[in-house]
């Protein structure tokens, strides 16, 4: 027998003890008298570095990123050419207000996203901190462009927690309860969710049922077209459950937008910047937005969102909408090398990646009696627990507990919706590492559903 060890491989995950650990322990009970309670800890990690899609925790346990920070970090954790730019940026200028002075890096990031932005009009960009500013901009300028007031939204949604973008959020109660009155002239229609047709459809008898409750019920009856600014929908539900539409979904939605001159606002906040094996999720559907929210991946960890708009449209006077930190020349230079990576290798990279991951999880359904459904696009991929395939009952316990176990293991995996887990690494993620997360999923599954 060899006395030799075998190396541990520092690209898969490696826990020294018992997580989490005595260090983190400590951090977190300093957390708990200082932070707010408001803030949801799904398991506890208490991150100190991180490379590529590995996490390591303050007691030096070594996890895989299957969250990439919320499906912000695109370039994975701390890419050697973004520290580069941040470095070089930070050592030049920090800040100065673009909204107030000019500097070259907010212009040239602006004349990117408006040269990849999906369809062909000419562009203009309003640079926030985050999602939910970026969502705010989008609002502001809808009604602005338009003279009208009203918003259609859809349930299951999450467009962020300021009070515009939590009035067009439509996930879960405790978001918007305590809060009201929320922000007025906004209603929800149903997203065309297959799997839980809210109209008892299957899709190959679907006609497009989400759709006409719009067109036939809500302009009809609450949001009349000449008063309706815009429709705001994500082409891939994130937080509501990583729910893919179908194609035909947004071909009506944008017949319908046409006839009544009403905006499409696309939400790309989670599913943009190459995470669905396209730089948007609109170019799976050829949905062309007339207004996008952009952030999370947008600048690889760097607080950054974007409002980007058809150029007829954002027209809005000097002092009608600005940000003090928007657009911070740090965050652009970020950006700019996040974007040029997404280019070069890791939108592909994600195609690939996502094909390898569903190749093996289209079968799940059939060898697993828990999975009810597999859904996705690239690297944004949704598993739906069930506890009953045949009445599709959810089965929200069993899927936190195999969050659990999986931490316990050295996996980062997160719920979205009431009963899914989501799949969204970097996109630097190699075969090897999908690999080990299906086989610890797996074996977390066996070990749920024997406890449940």
């Amino acid at each position: 027998m060899s006395n030799t060890l075998e190396p541990v491989r520092v690209d898969l995950p490696h826990l020294t003890g018992p997580v989490p650990g005595p260090r983190a322990r400590a951090v977190m009970e300093r957390d708990r008298a200082v932070v707010s309670p408001s803030y949801t800890r799904g398991y506890p990690l208490v991150a100190a570095s991180g490379e590529g899609a590995i996490i390591e925790d303050v007691d030096g346990n070594r996890y895989l990123d299957f969250n990439a920070g919320i499906a912000v970090v695109a370039t994975g954790h701390c890419h050697p050419r973004v520290v580069r730019a941040i470095q070089d940026q930070t050592a030049r200028l920090i800040h100065m207000s673009g909204t107030d002075f000019y500097y070259e890096e907010m212009v040239a990031l602006a004349e990117k996203l408006a040269q990849i932005a999906p369809g062909d009009a000419a562009r203009r960009v309003s640079f926030g901190n985050s999602g939910a500013e970026a969502v705010e901009g989008c609002i502001k300028l809808a009604r602005y462009a338009t003279g009208r007031d009203k918003l259609i939204a859809f349930y299951g949604s999450f467009h962020g927690r300021t009070m515009g973008a939590l009035s067009l959020t439509a996930r879960k109660a405790v978001q918007r309860a305590g809060f009201g009155p929320l922000v007025p002239g906004v209603v929800h229609a149903p997203y065309p969710y297959c799997y839980r047709c809210a109209y008892g459809k299957e899709p190959d008898a679907c006609a497009v049922e989400c759709v006409k409750f719009i067109e036939d019920t809500l302009l009809r009856t609450v949001t009349p077209p000449e008063e309706t600014a815009a429709i705001v929908v994500e082409p891939v539900q994130g937080e509501g459950g990583y729910v893919v539409p179908p194609r035909k979904f947004f071909d009506e939605l944008q017949r319908v937008a046409q006839r009544h001159g009403i905006l499409i606002i696309a939400d790309e906040v989670q599913s943009g910047m190459g995470r669905t094996g396209k730089m948007w999720a609109s170019e799976h559907f050829e949905l062309m937005p007339d207004i996008l929210a952009v952030a999370k991946g947008i600048a690889s960890g760097m607080p950054l969102g974007a409002t980007v708009a058809r150029a007829d449209l954002m027209h809005w006077p000097p002092g009608a909408h600005a940000s003090t930190f928007g657009g911070n020349p740090v965050s652009c230079a970020a950006a700019l090398v996040t974007i040029a990576l997404l280019e070069e290798e890791l939108v592909a990279n994600a195609a690939r990646m996502g094909a390898h991951l569903m190749d093996r999880l289209r079968s799940w359904p059939e060898r697993f009696a828990a999975v009810g459904d597999v859904r996705g696009l690239g690297l944004m991929i949704g598993i739906e627990l069930v506890g009953d395939r045949k009445t599709r009952q959810k089965a929200p316990q069993l899927r936190d507990r195999v969050l659990d176990l999986a931490f316990q293991r050295g996996l980062l995996v997160l719920g979205a919706g009431e009963n899914t887990i989501r799949l969204c690494p970097p996109l630097v993620v190699t075969r090897d590492q999908c690999d080990f997360a299906l086989d610890t999923l797996e074996e977390c599954l066996g070990l749920a559903a024997a406890g449940a």
